[in-house]
């Protein structure tokens, strides 16, 4: 049996718990219980979320396990003493050790971090690299394992961590089944980006955003400015005008900025070339492919295939 320990600490987020439950239902499909899963904090007893209710958690002591996972909260908490000093004793013992969102800044606390890759939520990213410059923040990514370190993104990507530790235990199908267990992608991969072009355009029109799902679904078209246009029933000038007001982009530089993405995601699942990628993305070819990274991503394809393997 796998043992999981799960630390908490004064209000702490229970989104984080959404990790817990792919080990759960992993066990569901698997002959025995294949994972069992203890909560730990520094005194042990009931400890309080944010959400106002108590869970109750078994105090930090010489039992060992295969992971341990930090969980996290709404904001950066002051880490206790013997927190970290578990942490750094967990560093030594345990097969994975696990942070899920700015559970990140506990390892970086207790210098487990230094000198390794590691990503946590978007929006606290330029913190982390700030207090410890010796970490290597990789702010738009899932998740990244480095060693025996795993760290990811927002909480609901440690259901992506979780997804990837059953992947790596158990294989692939039982990774697939969990998650369609969960109605979760399986999986999104640790080098993908925690953004979204589409959600990032944000438009204010029924008719822009009607343009933006065509130009997403339909990226093998041209999507010339006359087309799109089309689709939203406006003349090209009116269209053009109107997309960049809602947008801040013009349609061009946001057709550029979808196919990027979507060529992305394919690297990363790693089962095309990058002739069909770049065919199937509406690139035509490898080099404006290339180029279209460079520009947006400041990294050319093959890097971000090879991070994606790597993670």
């Amino acid at each position: 049996m796998h043992r999981i320990g799960f630390v908490i600490f004064p209000d702490f987020q229970v989104m984080g718990f959404a990790a817990i439950t792919v080990f759960e239902v992993a066990n569901t499909m698997l002959d025995d219980d294949a994972y069992s899963i203890t909560m730990l904090s520094e005194e042990g007893g009931l400890v309080r979320s944010s959400a106002g209710f108590a869970v109750d958690t078994q105090r930090f002591d010489a039992t060992e396990f295969d992971t341990v996972m930090i969980g996290a909260g709404m904001q950066v908490p002051s880490f206790s003493p013997g927190l970290l000093d578990f942490v750094r004793r967990s560093a030594t013992t345990v097969r994975r050790l696990a942070a899920p969102c700015i559970g990140a800044f506990a390892l970086a606390e207790a210098g487990i971090l230094s000198g390794r890759r590691a990503t946590t939520h978007w929006a606290f990213a330029r913190e982390l690299q700030s207090r410890y410059p010796a970490v290597c923040v990789e702010e738009d990514r899932i998740f990244i394992i480095d060693g025996t370190v795993w760290t990811s993104a927002g909480m609901t990507a440690g259901i992506d961590l979780a997804l990837a530790m059953v992947e790596k235990d158990h294989g692939p199908e039982v990774a697939r089944s969990a998650a369609r267990k969960l109605v979760v992608h399986h999986r999104r991969s640790g080098g993908q980006s925690q953004f979204s072009s589409l959600l990032e355009l944000e438009p204010k029109s029924d008719r822009i955003q009607k343009t933006l799902i065509y130009a997403n679904g339909h990226l093998k078209n041209a999507l010339s400015v006359e087309e799109l246009a089309d689709v939203a029933g406006l003349s090209p000038r009116q269209f053009s005008r109107a997309f960049r007001a809602e947008t801040g982009q013009s349609p061009a530089k946001a057709v550029e900025n979808i196919r990027v993405e979507a060529a992305r995601l394919l690297m990363e699942q790693g089962r095309h070339s990058m002739d069909v990628i770049a065919d199937e993305t509406g690139f035509a070819d490898r080099e404006r492919m290339r180029r279209a990274f460079l520009r947006i991503l400041g990294q050319p394809p093959q890097v971000i295939r090879r991070n994606s393997r790597a993670a």
